[in-house]
């Protein structure tokens, strides 16, 4: 069973994608398309999917801003 980390998003320009930072060396590895997790949104966990158009989003909170978010895998 893997055990559930806690971050923040951020987005890598090195690699195009967003991560999640987990402490002040230690990441997730980059985000693909396809990828769940859930994110704090006013002290409450949502589930959400991140996903790539024109630019990176989550699939139902289309409209937040990605860098910073509190996130959990």
């Amino acid at each position: 069973m893997s055990e559930i980390r806690e971050g923040n998003l951020f987005y890598d320009r090195e690699s195009g994608r967003y991560d999640i930072r987990f402490g002040i060396a230690s990441f997730y590895g980059g985000l693909l398309c396809g990828e769940c997790f859930d994110v704090k949104v006013k002290d409450a966990w949502v589930p959400v999917r991140i996903e790539m158009d024109e630019e990176w989003y989550l699939v139902g909170l289309p409209q937040i801003r990605l860098d910073g978010l509190t996130v959990r895998i």
